[in-house]
Formats: C-alpha cells, sequence, structure tokens
C-alpha cells in the first residue's frame, strides 16, 4: 500500500505532537493527567491500562502503559457536525508510560489533525476552528501538565 505523503516529511506540528515527562510514580501521574484533562475541559470516559492487558493475556512482561481517552463534549460536536467519519478516532488519547521507574512520559496527538490529514475531515474554515480550539486545549493540558 503507497501513502499518499511521505510520514517521514511530516514534523510534530503536522500531527498536533505533544509530550512532557514528570518524575514520579506511573500511577501518580496517571491520577494527574486524569486531573489536567478534567481541568482543561476534557472528560475521560475511557481508560485502559494495554500494559496490564497484554501482560495478562500473552505473558508480555510491559513497562506500565496507560491511556485516558478524553473528550471535550464540546468540539466533539462540533467536529460530528462536519463528518461523522470523525468519529472513527474519538476518543481523544492521552498516553502515560514509564520510561524508567519515577519516570513517566505523556505523549498526545491531534486526532482532529490527523483526520484531516488522512483525508476523513473536510479542508474547510469550520474545520481549521476546530483544530484550532481543540488546540488550545491541548496546549493548555500541556501547560499544567
Amino acid at each position: 500500500m503507497s501513502l499518499a505523503f511521505d510520514p517521514s516529511e511530516l514534523d510534530a506540528d503536522d500531527i498536533g505532537e505533544k509530550q512532557a515527562t514528570l518524575e514520579m510514580g506511573h500511577e501518580a501521574a496517571v491520577e494527574h493527567v486524569r486531573e489536567v484533562a478534567k481541568a482543561t475541559g476534557f472528560g475521560v470516559p475511557v481508560e485502559f491500562s494495554p500494559s496490564e492487558l497484554l501482560n495478562e493475556k500473552v505473558d508480555a512482561d510491559r513497562d506500565p502503559y496507560y491511556v485516558l481517552g478524553a473528550c471535550n463534549p464540546r468540539m466533539a460536536d462540533r467536529a460530528l457536525e462536519e463528518t461523522l467519519q470523525q468519529g472513527a478516532l474519538f476518543p481523544c488519547n492521552f498516553v502515560v508510560w514509564e520510561e524508567e521507574p519515577g519516570v513517566q512520559r505523556v505523549y498526545h496527538v491531534s486526532i482532529m489533525k490527523i483526520g484531516r490529514l488522512v483525508g476523513i475531515a473536510p479542508d474547510t474554515d469550520a474545520w481549521a476552528s476546530i483544530v484550532e480550539g481543540t488546540g488550545e486545549l491541548v496546549e493548555e493540558f500541556f501547560e499544567r501538565v
């Protein structure tokens, strides 16, 4: 399969990639990310630990890895008004993984930018406004995290 673009030519801004390092235990970092997400306007309707699941199901021996599926209801509603296909990328995820004991990485990419990049979302002023609005929320999140 060939892609319509060269992924190696994308930079962090093209996909809305943001990350931060927290110096704390894994569970404390997950709780901190959950609290900051809520404080910046994201609900967290979905949470799971792929590492726990894989360790249990296939004896993977993975270090702690946790996904918080976040959603800002107003932005989600606006996105679905523009394209129902965007729901395939919901929710917006904040991922926390342990780089080493006491050091956690918090990672995020913009589902709104990725939706546009892969052709799910329209190239319109309305979508650009959604990208800008969600980007502002994520910026605030990372300033607080």
